[in-house]
C-alpha cells in the first residue's frame, strides 16, 4: 500500500467509531454555564470522557483571553447517539467534536451541516496535508488535532517477571497467552458486552487486516467480495477466528457483564496483564494509578505481515454552518490549533498530535509501541471508513468471541456487508 493511503490513517483510528470509541460521560465542569452580560456564548459538543477535565481547563484559559466569549462544554452519556439525534433534528452545536473518518460525518458534511474551512488561516497550524486527507468533495469541513492508534496495553513488570517478550506474530502471541495462563494469571481485560462492543473494534479490524495481508485485502474480503462471499472455510476467515479465539475464555471472570470502566480497572489493578484498546484509554488507566509500568505493542502479524496498528482522527472539530456565532466559533477553533491549547491536552492524552507547535519529543513513552507506527505502512485506516455503518460488525465479532460459532459468524458478516454490495 502506498504511504499516501496509510497517511489517512495517520491523519486519523477503533474504536472507535471508536471508535466514537472514547466512552460515556455526564455533564461536567462549566457545561451548564450560561452566558452573562455582554458575553457571546457558543456550545462545544465534546465526546471524550477521559479528557473532559483537561478540555474544561483549556476552555477556561481561552475565556480568560477572550472575555467576550463564553464556551459551554457539552459532554453527555452516549454522546454519539445524542449527536446523531440532534443533527437529525437540525440542532447542530456551534462547534462539534467529530470523527471525520466515520460515515455519519461525511453524510453531515455533504448535506451542508458544517462550514467549509478550506480557506481558514489556522490550517497552517496543522501538519501539512492532514486536513485535506479528510476532505469531502474536495472541501475541508473538519480540523484534525490528534490521531489515535490501536493495540495492546500490557503490564511491563509482569511480563518481565514471567520472562515474556512482546509478541510480533500470532504464534508468539498464542505462546504469551498460554504462559500467562500457565502461571495462573489472566491474559486479557475486556468488556464483552453490547454496550462496550465498539472498544474491541480495533482488535477485530486488525485481525482481518493482518490475516488478509493489509487494508485493501481486508476490504476485498469483507466489502468488495460478492454477496454471500464471506466464507467460513476460507484461509483468511480461519486466520481471523484464530485471533478472536485468543479472547475466548481468557478474560477476567466478569467480562460478559463488565462495563468499559470495569475493563480499565481490571487492567489497572493487575487482574489481567493485557488490555486491547486504543491510545485514548491511557489517561483513564493512569487515573487509577497502577502500581506497574505500562507499555503498548501493536497487533501481532503473521508470517507474511508485520505487526499493525489502526487509527483515525481522534479529536477533530467542525463548525455548524447555521451557527449564529461564526466569529466566536472560528476564534475558539483557531485557539484549539495552538500550542497554548494543545500542549496541555497532549501532555495528558499522549496520542499523536497534528498541531505543529506542540512539543512531543520524549513524551508518552507508554504509547511508543503503537504511536511509533503512525504514518508508516504498519498503520491502517479504520476499515469502517468506507462502510455505511459499523455497529453490526462489532456485534457479530462479539457473538463469535463469546460462543465460537463460525457458521453464525459467517452469516452475520454476510448479512451486514451484503447491504453495502450491488
Amino acid at each position: 500500500m502506498k504511504k499516501a493511503k496509510w497517511m489517512l490513517g495517520a491523519a486519523a483510528l477503533g474504536l472507535v467509531g471508536l471508535l466514537g470509541a472514547c466512552g460515556n460521560a455526564s455533564g461536567t465542569g462549566d457545561s451548564n454555564k450560561a452566558a452573562s452580560g455582554d458575553k457571546e456564548e457558543i456550545e462545544f459538543f465534546f465526546q471524550k470522557t477521559e479528557m473532559v477535565d483537561t478540555m474544561q481547563k483549556i476552555i477556561d484559559d481561552f475565556e480568560k483571553e477572550n472575555s467576550d466569549i463564553s464556551v459551554k462544554l457539552t459532554q453527555v452519556t452516549d454522546g454519539a447517539t445524542v449527536l446523531k439525534t440532534r443533527m437529525a433534528g437540525g440542532d447542530a452545536p456551534d462547534v462539534v467534536h467529530v470523527y471525520p473518518a466515520n460515515a455519519d460525518f461525511k453524510g453531515w458534511a455533504e448535506s451542508g451541516v458544517f462550514k467549509d474551512l478550506s480557506d481558514a488561516s489556522y490550517l497552517s497550524n496543522i501538519t501539512d496535508g492532514v486536513p485535506e486527507q479528510y476532505s469531502v468533495k474536495d472541501k475541508v469541513y473538519a480540523i484534525p488535532l490528534t490521531n489515535n492508534a490501536y493495540g495492546f496495553f500490557y503490564n511491563k513488570d509482569a511480563f518481565k517477571k514471567l520472562g515474556l517478550e512482546v509478541p510480533t506474530t500470532y504464534d508468539e502471541f498464542q505462546q504469551v497467552v498460554q504462559k500467562i495462563k500457565d502461571d495462573g494469571k489472566t491474559p486479557f481485560s475486556a468488556a464483552l458486552t453490547t454496550e462496550a462492543a465498539g472498544f474491541l473494534n480495533g482488535y477485530e479490524q486488525l485481525a482481518w487486516a493482518t490475516a488478509a495481508g493489509g487494508y485493501d485485502q481486508a476490504e476485498d474480503a469483507l466489502l468488495h467480495s460478492a454477496k454471500g462471499g464471506i466464507k467460513a472455510d476460507s484461509a483468511t476467515f480461519k486466520a481471523v477466528t484464530k485471533d478472536l479465539d485468543l479472547l475466548h475464555g481468557n478474560t477476567q471472570k466478569n467480562a460478559q457483564g463488565a462495563t468499559y470502566d470495569d475493563s480499565i480497572a481490571a487492567f489497572a489493578d493487575g487482574q489481567a496483564l493485557m488490555f486491547p484498546n486504543g491510545s485514548w484509554a491511557l489517561p483513564a488507566i493512569q487515573k487509577l494509578e497502577p502500581s506497574f509500568e505500562i507499555g503498548t505493542f501493536a497487533f501481532p502479524g503473521t508470517d507474511s505481515t508485520k505487526p499493525m496498528t489502526a487509527g483515525a482522527a481522534d479529536l477533530s472539530v467542525a463548525i455548524s454552518e447555521k451557527s449564529k456565532h461564526q466569529k466566536a466559533a472560528q476564534k475558539f477553533v483557531e485557539y484549539l490549533t495552538t500550542k497554548e491549547a494543545m500542549q496541555p491536552y497532549f501532555d495528558v492524552d499522549g496520542s499523536p498530535t497534528f498541531v505543529k507547535s506542540v512539543d512531543t519529543k520524549g513524551k508518552s513513552p507508554e504509547l511508543e509501541g503503537i504511536s511509533s507506527l503512525v504514518g508508516t505502512d504498519q498503520q491502517i485506516i479504520w476499515l469502517h471508513k468506507d462502510w455505511t455503518s459499523e455497529e453490526d460488525f462489532w456485534y457479530a465479532n462479539l457473538d463469535y468471541i463469546i460462543d465460537g460459532d463460525s457458521a453464525k459468524y459467517e452469516k452475520s458478516l454476510n448479512a451486514f456487508f451484503d447491504t453495502m454490495k450491488d
